[in-house]
């Protein structure tokens, strides 16, 4: 049996493989294995991670517990988060006020004076740069709000991608990304420009080539990457 076969139940208290319960325990609460085979648990003595084998990988007891991304997990306990090695060592020495998933072996956190930014595998902030909010880094960039209230893609430097600012901002995805200014939600490429002058209440990424629309009077719409309209989802003109 491989770990990556085996499936949390509908209860979300034990795994399961082929419909049949793994191990004998039943907890309080799972999450689902991750690479390189390890899960979250918890059971009436905290959190904590276990194998594939439902050996726990340590004696520490947290009060959460979440998955591994880029061999990290964030845990927590007694107000204070902070990362695991797949060892189940401490990734750092540091602890912060909350923690991020690894994405790309890059992690948001927030520290005490509640200010945001990211850090690399080792715990090392990548710039020195406060941020109101940082979301995960996806292909090389990351969204920030800035002190000034607005947004912008940031590079793995902590550079700014373009140099453009906006009221919200959205991750990029298949070379687009969301994002609104005083007008409403609309898609940019990488240079931070519009790639066509339309205005929506909201917007989704796109998905092979067309994306997901609500108009200002509320109407769904499917359009194309040049902003055209393809479908009309609730039947009014």
């Amino acid at each position: 049996m491989n770990w990556q076969d085996i499936k949390v139940s509908a209860d979300s208290k034990q795994f399961l493989f082929e419909g049949k319960p793994v191990f004998e325990k039943k907890f309080i609460e799972v999450l689902k294995f991750h690479p390189p085979g390890l899960a979250p648990v918890k059971d009436e003595t905290g959190a904590y991670h276990i194998d594939g084998s439902g050996n726990s990988l340590y004696s520490e007891r947290y009060s959460r517990t979440f998955g591994y991304y880029c061999n990290r997990a964030t845990v927590f306990k007694d107000g204070s988060w902070h990362h695991l090695t797949e060892q189940g060592q401490r990734a750092y020495a540091d602890s912060f006020s909350w923690t991020g998933n690894y994405q790309e072996n890059l992690c948001p956190v927030r520290d005490r004076n509640n200010s945001y930014f990211h850090i690399d595998l080792t715990g090392n902030r990548i710039y020195s740069e406060n941020y109101i909010y940082c979301g995960d880094f996806k292909d090389g960039y990351a969204c920030v709000r800035a002190s000034n209230g607005f947004y912008r893609h940031i590079d793995i430097k902590g550079a700014s991608l373009n140099g453009k600012e906006f009221i919200d901002l959205g991750i990029f995805h298949k070379n687009f990304a969301t994002a609104k200014d005083g007008g409403g939600w609309f898609h940019i490429d990488k240079r931070g420009e519009a790639i066509y002058s339309d205005r929506f209440s909201s917007i989704e990424p796109f998905y092979n080539g067309l994306a997901l629309v609500e108009t200002f009077n509320g109407r769904k719409q499917i359009i194309d990457e040049a902003g055209s309209l393809v479908l009309k989802l609730d039947g009014k003109v």
